[in-house]
């Protein structure tokens, strides 16, 4: 099963509520919620409680994806906010701490992800692979909407499906980054079963077909 997950980002935050309803009613699963600190990655989006008011108006799954650094400082209070599954970026803090954070999400009865960015080794983030719910391969750099797709990085998906594959893993495979009905394609031949979109969803009029076309191999 293809899970679509629109990013947040590319809402209308005058009508966030609506919006999320909107994109549930054209087939969406989750909601990919992105948040940056202007420090791991060059920009600052929204954070706590932009999470709760969502939280309250929606029981769609919340997808959040921390792009901030030492993530294991605010785990407790992005679980407590409504995440439901809190993804981690492996380059964000030592090891150590992001096994913590890892750990605590769980004893707070969350969903776990590990991310990197395109730069980075896949290798680095399998030492937490048999512990997340999900892997997440970015296919732009983080930071910043509306860029090209890396193709580049297509190869980290397939790697990555062989690997889950070979060691029985049931994890998802996201990708995040420059998705659209020609990309989507791609990814999903590689390996990946849930796509975060941002202007691809919620850019367009028709959000059930735009949905569709995401789906479509």
């Amino acid at each position: 099963m293809t899970v679509i997950a629109p990013s947040v980002l590319s809402a209308d935050f005058a009508k966030l509520a609506m919006e999320a309803e909107e994109v549930r009613a054209a087939g969406a699963q989750w909601l990919h919620f992105d948040v940056m600190d202007g420090m791991f990655v060059p920009n600052i989006s929204m954070g706590i409680p932009v999470l709760k008011s969502l939280r309250k108006a929606t029981d769609m799954f919340l997808d959040v994806h921390l792009m901030i650094e030492k993530p294991l400082r605010y785990t407790r209070q992005f679980c407590a906010a409504g995440a439901d599954l809190l993804c981690f970026h492996v380059e964000s803090d030592t090891g150590e701490n992001i096994a913590a954070a890892i750990s605590l999400a769980r004893e707070l009865g969350k969903k776990t992800g590990v991310t990197l960015k395109p730069g980075t080794p896949l290798e680095a983030l399998l030492p937490y692979i048999k512990d997340v719910d999900l892997v997440l391969v970015m296919t732009v750099e983080p930071g910043f909407g509306g860029q090209k797709f890396m193709t580049d990085q297509l190869d980290k998906v397939r790697r990555l499906r062989e690997y889950i594959n070979a060691q029985g893993l049931s994890c998802f495979i996201e990708v995040d980054g420059g998705i659209d009905e020609n990309t989507a394609p791609l990814a999903l031949e590689a390996g990946a079963n849930v796509l975060v979109a941002g202007s691809a969803v919620f850019g367009k009029a028709d959000r059930a077909a735009a949905i569709a076309a995401l789906k479509a191999k």
